[in-house]
């Protein structure tokens, strides 16, 4: 299993990021992503500590960790300066809180974090085809969510991600060890929202590229 979109405590999630980490071990995972909420304000105390933490488990060679963040209800003119900020702060990948259909996220939202290079745009709601058309040129990733309230658009997303070549990508935004997916739900989640089995293995192979690339970013 491999999902780059959960959170600890130090946002909004249930556990301290090593049992977060034994928890995902437990469930199967090989990479798991830290992408805690953040904001222009937070991110600098946030990444430091989720660095350390990924960094301590990464030494021990038993699965792969990667610090990273979700931008969360930034105004769309501040995602620049975040996305910048975010990756000045050593974060592996930044995903965005796109504007999925039960928060009242800033209308703008999904266009800025592309623009502003995003490496992945989590739950985008009724994402128009513009944004869908732009994240394709800029490569961001598109989420399926596995959560309850932001999956309500899957389908739609799914539908314009397939007909646009987008890269889809699975993510669990998980809050605690009940929310962590096997592979195996995971894959069935993204077929039910009109995906087959070979848009499913692409899903997953873009997930293997976007690792090796957060990977990459922690050794430079």
């Amino acid at each position: 299993m491999i999902d780059f979109h959960t959170h600890t405590l130090l946002s909004d999630g249930e556990l301290i990021p090593a049992e977060h980490i034994r928890r995902a071990e437990v469930k199967g995972y090989r990479v798991l992503g830290f992408a805690d909420h953040g904001d222009l304000a937070t991110m600098a105390g946030l990444l430091p500590v989720l660095r350390e933490a990924a960094g301590r488990e990464n030494e021990l060679g038993r699965m792969t960790v990667i610090a990273g963040i979700e931008l969360t209800h930034l105004r769309p003119v501040q995602f620049a300066e975040a996305v910048r900020r975010a990756r000045e702060l050593g974060a592996q990948l930044v995903l965005a809180h796109g504007e999925t259909p039960v928060e009242p996220v800033e209308p703008g939202t999904n266009r800025a974090a592309i623009e502003a290079g995003v490496d992945y745009l989590a739950h985008p709601g009724l994402i128009s085809p513009d944004d869908v058309k732009l994240a394709v040129e800029r490569d961001v990733c598109l989420e399926i969510s596995g959560r309850h309230g932001h999956s309500y658009s899957n389908g739609h997303v799914a539908r314009l991600g397939r007909e646009m070549g987008a890269k889809l990508i699975f993510g669990s935004d998980a809050h605690g060890s009940a929310d962590m997916p096997t592979r195996e739900f995971a894959e069935r989640l993204c077929r039910s929202a009109g995906l087959d089995e070979n848009d499913v293995s692409a899903m997953f192979r873009h997930a293997e590229d976007l690792a090796d690339r957060a990977v990459q970013r922690r050794r430079s």
